[in-house]
């Protein structure tokens, strides 16, 4: 006999409506009420379609802690909706990208978010959202959006997280500040860049006074752009990771110099683990819950086929200010 939502209803001892309301993740649910209806569905052995159950989070960063905390969040944030979300990490806008969306898409994922994948490179090629959109499969991007595609996208406000940066250390009496950003291309990197040229021209700074070097978001990235910084004569450097604050610490701590007695470092994402770094690090925290709080929401309204807001939705970042900036030497 097919088990249909009578059948469960009738076991879970609620109205077919509000089974209804389960099976489609809507609202007005008790999390009693819903538990005990996916309960019964689980004991009749009702089968709810895969689409509606798997969410893909698509990242290439899961070696930064940053980014496993947010996926982490999200998954988290989508469960209560009967959502499971799964963690694929994949090269930005490339192949493996591609495979790991076509193979998602034809087993009928419910949807995907892009966690700072090929959503941030600018030209990506749009055959990764062309397929989920061929195929009515909704998907979110965090820190980046779709060209050709009104999907959802939810980032932190780089300018922002910029002028946070540079109004520390300024307040601190550094008027030489550089910035290890990460490379050409990245949205939320060229957007910090821009960001910090205005914060610092908007302060007096002469162009040479606000040096600004492209690598990639990594230790090494870190290292080799804050090598080039020092040589430049900064005496302070805003990073675009916190994971490049660590390569410029390495740098720094190369030159025989010291955080922050010699050059102040400020970091950027709010990686928890930097507050044990040795000195803990200053850095501009991205709201990672409202984030993610708001990222699960609007997938599972796409889900169940309500509408969302369309285009860029920015949060506000904030500084948490620990033993990384100090005044410079001799002020």
């Amino acid at each position: 006999m097919k088990i249909g939502i009578v059948e469960v209803a009738e076991r879970a001892g609620v109205s077919e409506a509000t089974v209804s309301r389960v099976i489609n993740r809507r609202a007005g649910v008790s999390a009693k009420t819903r538990a005990a209806v996916e309960s019964a569905m689980a004991e009749l052995g009702y089968e709810r379609s895969t689409r509606g159950q798997i969410v893909a989070v698509i990242t290439p960063w899961l070696s930064n802690p940053f980014f496993a905390e947010v996926a982490e969040l999200v998954e988290a944030a989508l469960a209560p909706h009967g959502l499971k979300g799964v963690v694929c990490p994949a090269l930005p806008g490339g192949i493996q990208e591609r495979e790991f969306v076509t193979a998602l898409a034809e087993h009928g994922v419910a949807g995907v978010v892009f966690l700072s994948a090929s959503n941030t490179i600018e030209g990506a090629d749009p055959e990764t959202y062309d397929v989920l959109a061929a195929r009515r499969i909704p998907f979110v991007g965090v820190n980046g959006g779709f060209e050709g595609h009104d999907a959802p996208v939810l980032s932190t406000d780089d300018h922002m997280s910029a002028e946070l940066a540079v109004d520390h250390l300024w307040s601190l009496g550094h008027r030489r500040i550089g910035l290890a950003s990460g490379p050409s291309g990245n949205r939320p990197a060229d957007r910090r860049a821009e960001g910090f040229r205005t914060a610092m021209t908007r302060r007096g700074a002469a162009e040479s006074d606000a040096p600004v070097v492209r690598q990639h978001y990594t230790v090494e990235g870190g290292q080799s752009a804050a090598s080039e910084l020092l040589r430049r004569g900064v005496t302070a450097v805003v990073a675009a990771s916190d994971f490049m604050a660590l390569g410029v610490y390495r740098a720094v701590l190369r030159e025989g110099l010291s955080v922050p007695g010699d050059v102040s470092v400020v970091g950027h994402d709010g990686s928890m683990i930097m507050e044990f770094v040795d000195p803990p690090l200053t850095t501009v925290r991205q709201p990672i819950d409202r984030l993610a709080k708001e990222v699960a929401r609007s997938i599972v309204a796409l889900v169940s086929n309500r509408d969302v807001p369309q285009g860029e939705l920015l949060f506000s970042p904030e500084l948490v200010v620990r033993g990384s900036t100090a005044p410079p030497r001799g002020a």
